[in-house]
């Protein structure tokens, strides 16, 4: 089964009718571990971990090493809620080129005056959604993806702290929005589909349908990469 996708999909794609392909069933992390003091927890003690198994070849440390791609950092952020942890995200304006409409992280390419992946991650969502990083308490990264549009994506996790702003920027965020932590790590709200285009019909992509956002792409595999992460640390304070 190949999960690396073209290059390139046309503008039209619409992932949304792509069908969908049965996967094994995993069980959701323990609400307990998604918790802040849980997330932390994780970060500040992480115990041996596996990505997700159908893109294993887009972690590939070998791969990672020898490619040419242009480097970028995401921040997944945690924002404590009345109801629990929530993550935020963005919908990318439709008048982008690339990646229109699609929900991503606040994030982008790693420039020459950024010390790091933090500083490019940290700088990119003050751009693109106006959180100071003042208010940005980074937990730690996760691996870098090998992105199939050729970027090597290192997602940076953190929490927001109490009194953030949101402000947009106009031209490439169209919404900020969140979703509860809990949805995001139960498996069964995932979905693989299996990628039909000019292409060939042999490759796979994750999908979570949620309220009227589609989280997909690159976005989901970071965030089952979490899940894989979240469980392993949950299995390691069981025994």
């Amino acid at each position: 089964m190949s999960s690396i996708s073209p290059p390139q999909l046309h503008r039209d794609f619409d992932p949304k009718v792509q069908p969908v392909v049965p996967v094994v069933a995993l069980p959701p992390v323990p609400p307990g571990v998604l918790t802040l003091e849980g997330l932390r927890e994780a970060f500040r003690e992480p115990v041996p971990w596996q990505v997700e198994p159908l893109f294993i070849e887009s972690f590939s440390a070998e791969r990672v090493a020898s490619s040419s791609a242009r480097h970028a950092a995401v921040l997944m952020p945690f924002v404590q809620r009345a109801g629990g942890v929530s993550m935020l995200f963005t919908r990318r304006s439709e008048q982008l080129h690339h990646h229109a409409g699609q929900v991503s992280f606040p994030g982008g390419c790693i420039e020459p005056d950024d010390t790091g992946v933090v500083a490019a991650a940290l700088r990119e969502t003050r751009e693109e959604i106006g959180v100071e990083r003042r208010f940005v308490h980074v937990l730690g990264t996760q691996p870098t993806l090998l992105t199939t549009t050729g970027f090597l994506m290192t997602p940076v996790v953190a929490e927001l702290l109490p009194g953030f702003q949101v402000e947009p920027e106009g031209d490439e965020v169209a919404e900020v929005f969140e979703v509860p932590l809990s949805v995001l790590m139960d498996p069964g709200r995932y979905e693989l589909r299996q990628l039909r285009t000019q292409w060939g019909h042999g490759r796979y992509f994750f999908a979570i349908p949620w309220d009227s956002h589609f989280i997909w792409g690159a976005t989901a595999v970071l965030l089952r990469n979490l899940y894989h992460f979240l469980a392993a640390s949950f299995s390691a304070r069981m025994r």
